[in-house]
């Protein structure tokens, strides 16, 4: 992983305010470490700027400034006019990961479009919070003038707005009983918590392609974000083992069995310890061979 590349996306991470379209390209730049984020900065400044005005158009024309108005405008100028559409036909293909390409190519997954979405919107005058729902991101635009929580929003499917019992239904279809809904999966999610979800999106289509090299960058960041993310220690070792990398895997999966333990542990996961233990075993024999 190329220090400059994990240092964007920190400095991205901790930048004031809340945008998320920097370090949405950072992370783009695994798959493309050419990309110009200042293309696609400007390409969804002028967006916000075209929404803005569909907006103004449409309260000027229906005299109705409330924001389940702005927000059907919006809805109009993002799904109709610029043709943003949720890719359900190649759902793991890493570009809909990518913000750069889903600009490009105007499909995504659930994420990714909600981040064009909050990105756009802003731009735009609307206030949207990301929601970090399980299985299916999702967005909400808080009504300022009654302080309300506003809408649920889907604009994975061209901006539908969901009721509580709609999500109810989704959380289902998406991890069936192993969330609970309750009201505080709808609150907004932090900047951090929106990159580390994209992140660990990109890993795991990485993993299933047996892309192990963009995984591992993956990690990285991932550890960059959160140090103390002893999965994705783990992780890092584990990819770093199927790359033949016996130093890095030593490194990372000796810590991570150290720091780790073997305490309060569920069969499961006593199972996971003694597996990575016969890897490190087996790496020591490969070191013990070369000297």
């Amino acid at each position: 992983m190329r220090k400059d590349l994990v240092d964007s996306l920190t400095a991205a991470s901790d930048a004031p305010g809340t945008g998320l379209a920097a370090a949405a390209l950072g992370i783009a730049r695994i798959e493309d470490p050419r990309l110009d984020a200042d293309r696609y900065l400007a390409q969804l400044d002028g967006m916000g700027d075209a929404a803005r005005r569909r907006i103004e158009q449409h309260v000027r024309e229906t005299g109705d400034s409330s924001t389940a108005a702005c927000i059907k405008a919006f809805n109009s100028y993002l799904f109709d006019d610029q043709h943003f559409i949720g890719n359900r036909t190649r759902y793991e293909d890493p570009r809909n990961s990518c913000l750069n390409e889903v600009l490009e190519r105007r499909t995504g997954i659930p994420i990714t479009l909600s981040l064009v979405y909050m990105e756009v919107g802003h731009r735009a005058g609307l206030q949207v919070d990301g929601i970090n729902f399980p299985g299916h991101f999702l967005v909400r635009c808080p009504d300022l003038s009654t302080r309300g929580s506003g809408p649920i929003i889907d604009p994975f499917h061209g901006g539908a707005e969901l009721s509580e019992h709609d999500c109810r239904l989704l959380l289902e279809k998406h991890v069936g009983s192993e969330v609970a809904f309750s009201k505080s999966l709808l609150t907004p999610a932090t900047r951090p918590q929106i990159m580390v979800r994209m992140l660990l999106n990109l890993k795991k289509i990485y993993v299933h392609m047996r892309s192990f090299p963009q995984a591992r960058d993956v990690t990285e960041l991932l550890l960059a974000l959160t140090p103390s993310a002893l999965s994705e220690l783990r992780d890092r070792g584990l990819l770093a083992y199927h790359l033949n990398d016996v130093t890095g895997a030593l490194r990372d999966l000796q810590t991570y069995l150290k720091l780790a333990g073997m305490s309060d542990l569920d069969k499961e996961a006593r199972e996971e310890h003694q597996q990575i233990w016969e890897h490190i075993k087996t790496l020591r024999r490969r070191v013990a061979a070369l000297n």
